[in-house]
């Protein structure tokens, strides 16, 4: 079996670190991997053997920059971890040519990414997720929140196109300012409405989705989907929140969470990787793209995702992978750090590369 080179993008997303230790270690075949981020200080300049600073995954030069990598170090696979970076792929795969490029359809990352569009798409489907009104400005965002319960009971917001909890803010009219000032670290979640229409302009700016404040459990499904099927997944638990991220995880064995996922996968086509969140019996998130794996020696979720996009297996043969998912396992993230001196002779990772448009190959 033929070595392969798999890119990895936004390679200093928390998840980087084991995803690369998985691609490496999956017992079959070497793996070179290239890294990309916006940032040079991204951990992936440490962990890959090639890496490359790059525009956002928003800005328009981002493709051609992924292009020119792809080109330079015959890149096998694409593996993106951020969700800014889907829809770029996803608009430009035909680009690629050869290159595998794990994505879905661009309107179903349109729609997944856009959440007033996913929660609307989750209400034709006869599931929950949490009741919503998508509003632009201060006062448009006041109205909804007193709509949805507040100042009674909690709400929550957050901009209708965002990742992971970038911009969620709860609404607690009793949330407690000194305890959170004198207590707490900086940037707790809960605020008051009045605090929040401070910073707002009354009218403009981004669109925001007002929600109910969903509360239960947190739970995903996170697996591999072929042509809309759910092939290969798996549910777990969401705890112990720490800047916005979950450190710990329980693998469950619920057949109702996959059949969830299936009816959302199969509506939106997805393709490769997704990631569902729920809280309680509400849907509040779809992602189109890996996210965190609870890892199994002998179920490598990211490296059969690669074989799956190679052609090496079929979706026989990774459905039944799915027997050996163990509602045992585990997993808990932690702070870990490298070292390394700019300048020493030792330091065998390269400096960040720059993209400017002359390194584009002729």
């Amino acid at each position: 079996m033929r070595d392969i080179t798999v890119l990895v993008t936004a390679s200093g997303a928390p998840g980087t670190a084991a995803l690369l230790r998985a691609l490496r270690t999956n017992g079959e075949r070497g793996v070179r991997i290239v890294g990309t981020d916006m940032s040079p200080q991204a951990i992936g300049r440490q962990f890959c053997d090639r890496f490359y600073v790059v525009p956002p995954g928003r800005d328009p030069a981002f493709i051609d920059a992924v292009l020119d990598i792809v080109r330079r170090e015959n890149i096998d696979v694409v593996l993106p971890q951020s969700s800014f970076d889907l829809l770029a792929l996803a608009e430009g795969r035909e680009r690629f040519m050869a290159t595998n490029v794990l994505v879905s359809p661009p309107d179903a990352i349109r729609t997944a990414n856009d959440k007033a569009a996913a929660y609307a798409l989750l209400e034709r489907l006869g599931l929950r997720a949490p009741a919503w009104r998508k509003v632009t400005g201060g006062r448009a965002l006041a109205v909804a929140a007193q709509e949805l319960g507040y100042p009674e009971r909690p709400v929550c917001f957050k901009p209708v196109f965002s990742s992971g909890s970038r911009g969620f803010r709860v609404l607690d009219a009793n949330v407690d300012r000194a305890r959170q000032l004198l207590e707490e670290r900086p940037g707790n979640l809960a605020m008051r409405l009045n605090d929040v229409l401070g910073l707002l302009p009354e009218e403009g700016g981004p669109d925001l989705l007002v929600m109910e404040l969903a509360t239960g459990r947190e739970r995903t499904v996170d697996g591999i989907a072929r042509a809309g099927q759910v092939i290969l997944g798996h549910a777990k638990t969401r705890e112990s929140m720490r800047a916005g991220l979950a450190m710990y995880f329980e693998t469950l064995n619920d057949h109702w969470l996959l059949e969830v996922a299936q009816r959302i996968v199969a509506e939106l086509g997805i393709e490769y990787f997704f990631n569902i969140q729920l809280v309680g019996d509400h849907v509040i998130e779809i992602n189109p793209r890996i996210s965190t794996i609870v890892y199994q020696e002998d179920l490598n979720l990211p490296y059969l995702g690669v074989k799956s996009a190679l052609g090496e297996i079929s979706h026989e043969e990774l459905a039944q992978l799915g027997a050996r998912v163990r509602p045992s396992r585990r997993a808990l993230r932690y702070f870990d750090q490298v070292e390394w001196d700019e300048s020493s002779p030792a330091d065998t990772h390269e400096p960040p590369r720059a993209w400017t448009p002359s390194s584009t190959l002729e």
